[in-house]
């Protein structure tokens, strides 16, 4: 693809089209369902395309610090999990709760950005930087 639009900009042209243009003709049933099932892939997919690279640099970078070694985020991960299981790293070691709480907050954005409990803590959050 050369320059515009962005497959980003495709993918939520393509689920706004199905939200506003098509969702309307549809009075319910299975098929309704199935366009909702559809819409809500295409806002994932946005989402992910939007998110997920900073957040998976991010989640990296704390990694690579708790760890104490650069890697693969995948590799990082399984290292992480291989300490815990083994008692080696827990939940009250430096830097753990954290990174696990920044890393939920930012999987939450691109998969459960409208979650209850996930907009709350957005919204302590914004108190708290406020302050």
């Amino acid at each position: 693809m050369q320059d515009e639009p962005t497959a980003t900009e495709l993918v939520k042209a393509v689920a706004d089209f199905l939200r506003n243009d098509i969702a309307p003709l549809i009075a319910g049933g299975h098929s309704a369902f199935k366009l909702r099932v559809a819409i809500n892939a295409l806002d994932l997919v946005t989402r992910e395309m939007t998110l997920a690279g900073d957040s998976d640099a991010a989640e990296n970078a704390r990694l690579a610090q708790l760890m104490g070694v650069q890697g693969t985020l995948p590799d990082l991960n399984k290292a992480l999990a291989a300490d815990i299981a083994s008692g080696e790293i827990s939940l009250s070691s430096p830097g753990v709760a954290d990174h696990l709480w920044q890393t939920t907050m930012e999987k939450l954005a691109v998969d459960q950005p409208n979650y209850a409990s996930y907009q709350e803590e957005l919204r302590r959050d914004t108190v708290k930087a406020s302050s």
